[in-house]
């Protein structure tokens, strides 16, 4: 007798089991976003940093069709004054492409010199330090420079005068092997670029 009731308190059990696991709602399958490495255009990143959105992505996004900061841009067919806004150089932390409050005045002296003549163009130069592969050291380096572009479309530049380029490691402005050489070439350096002048001659008989 008590093993027909233990066999029928199995059965029940079980019955129970099942319904409750028929209850229960399905949810659909959520359909992944592709991740950065099967996107057109995107950098890669190390593994520290995947799946953030930094200013740097940020500006890459909304520079949209057209355009935007990869633009095609012929140096050769501009006046280049590297002298001009040399003293506002903005330098970053390590592995980073956020602009730190204290280089932010540099942005917006930059900004205000740009807004005052509408001829000019801005090459943004981003630059990083001798560690890391050249592949991620580009791509880093065109992250600093798009969150510089970013900062000054914010201050009122127009978006169609500014230009990025990443360098990488392959220019550094210190070519010592140390923490303070290293502080020096993690940076995004501002190249000003204005239309050379036409210059027409006449024959004279």
């Amino acid at each position: 007798m008590k093993l027909n009731k233990a066999i029928k308190l199995l059965v029940l059990g079980v019955s129970l089991s099942l319904a409750v696991a028929g209850c229960k709602t399905k949810h659909p399958d959520v359909t992944k976003l592709p991740d950065k490495a099967g996107m057109t255009g995107s950098t890669n990143r190390n593994p520290s940093e995947s799946g953030k959105l930094d200013s740097g992505d940020l500006a890459k996004a909304e520079s949209g069709p057209g355009g935007g900061p990869t633009a095609e841009f012929n140096p050769d067919d501009f006046n280049q004054d590297r002298a001009a806004l040399a003293a506002q150089t903005v330098h970053f932390d390590f592995d980073s492409s956020v602009v730190k409050a204290g280089e932010r005045p540099n942005v917006e002296a930059v900004a205000a010199a740009l807004k005052s003549d509408n001829a000019a163009k801005l090459l943004i130069e981003g630059h990083c330090d001798e560690r890391g592969t050249e592949e991620y050291n580009r791509s880093l380096g065109e992250r600093r420079a798009l969150a510089i572009r970013e900062l000054l479309i914010k201050s009122g530049v127009d978006s169609s005068h500014v230009f990025t380029k990443s360098l990488g490691k392959d220019q550094p402005a210190s070519s010592e092997h140390n923490e303070t050489a290293w502080a020096k070439n993690r940076r995004g350096e501002f190249v000003l670029v204005l239309p050379k002048k036409i210059t027409t001659t006449q024959n004279t008989q």
